[in-house]
């Protein structure tokens, strides 16, 4: 699907800065916004923002509130650079949930957890955090100072749990749901080890025979008055290219692989092009594809639980999705509800990122009102449907993985063997 510049801006936009609800909240960007709506309006191209062509429409997004933090380029130490794994946000919250149940105050909660702190820079984290509690500060509050650290999704979750009452119960929730996080990457890294595996011993060996035993031989080839092969001739031209070039070739690579790590950084739209070329990819792409919708619908779920609204619980998703097209759609979606449209009728123009069952299962939920247990089956659904295609994933890739592995090896060996058997011959004769 094509789209114009003024969609790609949109997107640049939203994937720049920081958080998608300070974009929403700036009064600049929200005029900027009706500009870009009403140009991509006279393309007649499909625009990532439907419903709001008419010119007429007034845009008005309610002002949430600051959850992160503002944050200034002078304003950067050496927090800005710590950040805790998905194993350290999952103990923390763990933890500190088990404390307050048993009646532990906040402030000693905060000091067990400090002494407990498994590096200097986890320590020193916990210690601001001791500090802003001791003057009176919420928790959520202090951690918004840390968001590199913990993250949209936990600050938040923290938030909506003191606001309602529910903070152990939230941070159960929390505890769970980053474990479940980790324990999807685990399996996508288990499911790569093979084919990963595969690949290295073949490029591995082949380069091998090439580089070091090959040229041993090749005298013995150049020495024979018979014409060799095009196969030995294409393999002796490749050894010297890697014998005389290889380190060349390898930084060229390496400068490539870098700059495209690069660009895919700081330029949104290689950003947005990487992600949907993920998606597009066959056999990984439904794996990337379940993986995003499983993490998209147990956060709805899980921040719906916490007593937020929908249209809070889709910016704070849309913070958190690492997928730029997810992350698009979700932002699109969370204006949509606030103009008072259905979410059901919103994703479903995204049929390729959203799949029909999803749409359907949405309508039923909307209408009964259980919004957030619809989200958490969902979830479950789609993490099955992950699990199927991890388990499989070796035996699916398996015969194609061997195929190249034959081919590789099999065309240095032709390369090899073909010259000797022609030499042979001609001696025997």
């Amino acid at each position: 699907m094509a789209f114009t510049n003024t969609v790609i801006n949109k997107i640049s936009n939203i994937v720049k800065v920081d958080s998608i609800q300070k974009y929403f909240s700036n009064k600049r960007n929200k005029t900027k916004l009706q500009k870009l709506i009403k140009e991509d309006a006279k393309q007649k191209r499909p625009s990532l923002f439907p419903g709001y062509r008419n010119s007429e429409t007034r845009i008005n997004i309610p002002k949430p509130k600051n959850i992160f933090g503002k944050k200034k380029w002078n304003e950067f130490t050496f927090f800005s650079y710590v950040s805790f794994s998905i194993k350290q946000q999952t103990f923390f919250a763990k933890r500190l949930s088990f404390l307050i149940r048993s009646g532990v105050p906040m402030l000693e909660s905060m000091h067990v957890l400090k002494a407990q702190a498994s590096g200097r820079s986890e320590a020193k984290v916990l210690d601001k955090i001791i500090n802003d509690v001791a003057n009176g500060q919420t928790l959520s509050s202090s951690l918004a100072k840390f968001r590199n650290v913990f993250g949209a999704f936990t600050i938040n979750v923290i938030k909506a749990g003191e606001a309602s009452g529910t903070l152990i119960q939230n941070l159960n929730y929390l505890a769970d749901e980053l474990k479940k996080r980790s324990m999807l990457r685990k399996k996508i890294k288990s499911a790569l080890v093979y084919p990963v595996i595969i690949t290295i011993a073949t490029f591995g060996l082949t380069g091998f025979l090439t580089v070091y035993i090959f040229p041993k031989i090749m005298p013995i080839f150049q020495s024979m008055s018979v014409e060799l092969p095009f196969t030995t001739r294409t393999l002796i031209w490749l050894s010297a290219l890697i014998k005389n070039h290889g380190l060349l070739i390898f930084a060229v690579i390496v400068v490539l692989v870098v700059s495209f790590l690069l660009l895919k950084k700081f330029l949104p739209r290689v950003r947005y092009a990487y992600d949907g070329f993920i998606l597009r990819l066959p056999i990984f792409g439904s794996i990337a594809k379940n993986y995003n919708l499983t993490n998209t619908m147990r956060t709805m779920g899980i921040l719906l639980k916490s007593s937020m609204t929908l249209t809070e619980a889709l910016l704070i998703t849309a913070d958190t999705t690492e997928n730029v097209r997810y992350k698009a759609i979700l932002a699109q979606t969370s204006i949509e509800v606030m103009k008072g449209r259905n979410m059901s009728q919103t994703i479903e123009k995204f049929k390729f990122l959203f799949p029909p069952m999803t749409t359907h299962l949405l309508t039923i939920g909307e209408k009964s009102g259980n919004m957030s247990n619809t989200f958490v089956y969902l979830s479950e659904y789609y993490e099955h449907e992950f699990d199927e295609q991890t388990k499989n994933l070796s035996s699916t890739i398996e015969p194609v993985l061997m195929i190249i592995m034959g081919i590789m090896v099999g065309f240095v060996a032709v390369s090899i063997i073909t010259p000797i058997y022609e030499l042979t011959g001609s001696i025997s004769r």
